[in-house]
């Protein structure tokens, strides 16, 4: 490792150095940072190739990520990453596990069922109860709503949508770059929440969305993978969810519940209220 380099090991953890020297990255490299620090078991025990693959980049760039940090190499990195992980205390999220799922020779199937069970695991003992309250009582007092998810994260735009809708909340989905997508943006104004939905690096439009929304004194929300997300800079509610996965694609399951938990929170706060609205909603 370079003199002029500090080295990770000697820090309190790789987690911390990667997220010091962040903003000294190329925008590649962030994504391996921020996929590092919220997976570190796979940097720990991933081939370089395993990693880039989950990490939606090429094996070279997880070497001069590696390098940039002041490593000679992936191995070495791979090596503070296994350092640290030994170092967490096995029950420090507070969840009690039954034991495995299924046994050790378990199949590709239940392998991805094993870690969606871990994703909602990890995504609650994460969760900040203060940020959860503040993030459900921004959505039950919002003017009017607009969820923003590109791509992959439409669907799960769509559904969070249908959910404020059954509460009789207005709220609006941006899901691509049509017309009347860009419309929708338009009108953000100062009542308006966006909340935006993000897995692994943001779509640009999610970003200039957010930032027009700052711009104009809306309030942001932004529900990431990433712990070190370029969109938790430009919102004013943060929540995080795991999507750690054997699979050739991330997990969902936790983004899943976390909305459904968002939805369900609004709920009880008035339900005999919300009731009624649900049953007027049912009957347009």
């Amino acid at each position: 490792m370079p003199e002029t380099a500090k080295s990770p090991t000697k820090i309190l953890s790789l987690s911390g150095f990667i997220a010091d020297q962040i903003e000294e990255l190329s925008r590649s490299q962030r994504d391996v940072a921020q996929y590092i620090v919220d997976h570190l078991d796979e940097a720990a025990f991933s081939t370089a190739e395993e990693l880039a693959r989950r990490a939606n980049t090429s094996s070279s760039t997880v070497v001069r990520f590696s390098q940039a940090l002041g490593f000679d190499g992936f191995p070495e990195l791979q090596a503070a990453a296994r350092e640290e992980y030994r170092r967490r205390p096995s029950e420090s999220s507070g969840v009690q596990s039954g034991g495995p799922l299924f046994d050790i020779d378990q199949s590709p199937g239940e392998a991805v069922i094993a870690a969606d069970h871990s994703n909602i695991s990890e995504t609650a003992s994460k969760l900040d109860r203060k940020a959860f309250a503040d993030a459900v009582a921004a959505i039950a007092s919002a003017e009017k709503v607009v969820v923003v998810g590109i791509d992959q994260m439409a669907f799960f735009a769509a559904y969070m949508r249908h959910l404020l809708l059954l509460l009789d909340l207005r709220a609006d989905v941006v899901s691509g770059t049509s017309q009347e997508a860009l419309s929708r943006i338009a009108r953000i104004d100062g009542d308006t929440l966006v909340i935006a939905l993000s897995a692994g690096r943001a779509h640009p439009l999610v970003s200039r969305t957010l930032k027009l929304a700052g711009h104009r004194g809306a309030t942001t929300m932004s529900i990431s993978d990433a712990t070190l997300s370029d969109i938790g800079k430009l919102s004013n509610h943060k929540l995080w969810w795991s999507s750690s996965s054997p699979a050739y694609v991330r997990s969902h399951v936790a983004l899943l519940s976390l909305i459904q938990a968002l939805s369900q929170g609004v709920y009880s706060q008035d339900s005999d209220l919300f009731d009624d609205r649900i049953k007027a909603y049912r009957l347009k």
